[in-house]
């Protein structure tokens, strides 16, 4: 998803991006966007706070921007104080987040954690569960969902998570298979064929029933 807003440390911060991958020789280092305006968060002088281990030499430190290029339609960043690839491989994994500012036009598919959790979560038209927790990764967000039959971890990707409507208090999904429900085993399955073949057959022995024989081996 994009941009997520989290109160952190007494402000309110956004997460734009996640350091992935040394680039070159001159600490330059990939890019993963979390955001859907990086011409606005990705300027000279911008300064990122850096969500890191506490055992990473970086925690609780901020990085500055010098610039942002694109190879090959890679977003690749210079920051201040990381002169070569070995400075640079020390980031790899760590979240950006900048400060929040109130006064700014809202940027789509961006929310406060407070405004996502509680939502109704609606598989095919019908409440699955309530969201309960969002918890953020280096690699996406996991949303935590309590449904009837205990919590379910969603990764908040627009594969599984196809809308979120504040204003209607829902958030739609379409997950795969067996994240909300159980999987037959191969037990099941081979029950489930053997009494299917049982029917054809028997069907399928009664002559005035011929038409009904033909369609079920069809299917």
């Amino acid at each position: 998803m994009s941009e997520t807003k989290i109160p952190r440390e007494g402000r309110t911060q956004l997460r734009v991006g996640r350091l992935t991958k040394a680039h070159g020789l001159k600490g330059a280092i990939k890019v993963e966007m979390y955001t859907d305006a990086p011409e606005r968060r990705f300027v000279p002088g911008a300064v990122f706070s850096l969500q890191v281990p506490t055992s990473s030499p970086w925690h609780g430190k901020t990085l500055e921007l010098i610039e942002l290029k694109w190879f090959n339609a890679q977003p690749v960043a210079f920051f201040k104080g990381i002169p070569d690839r070995s400075a640079a491989e020390k980031l790899v994994k760590a979240i950006l987040w900048i400060d929040h500012d109130p006064n700014e036009a809202p940027e789509d598919d961006a929310w406060f954690n407070h405004q996502l959790i509680g939502l109704k979560v609606i598989r095919d038209g019908k409440q699955v569960g309530t969201l309960a927790q969002v918890d953020h990764f280096p690699a996406q967000d996991l949303l935590t969902v309590t449904t009837e039959n205990g919590d379910v971890l969603v990764p908040f990707v627009k594969s599984i998570v196809a809308s979120v409507d504040i204003d209607a208090g829902e958030m739609v999904v379409t997950p795969p298979p067996g994240l909300f429900e159980e999987i037959a085993d191969d037990a099941s399955v081979d029950e489930t064929v053997a009494a299917d073949s049982a029917v054809a057959d028997s069907a399928i022995a009664e002559p005035a029933d011929a038409d009904v024989a033909d369609s079920t081996k069809s299917d």
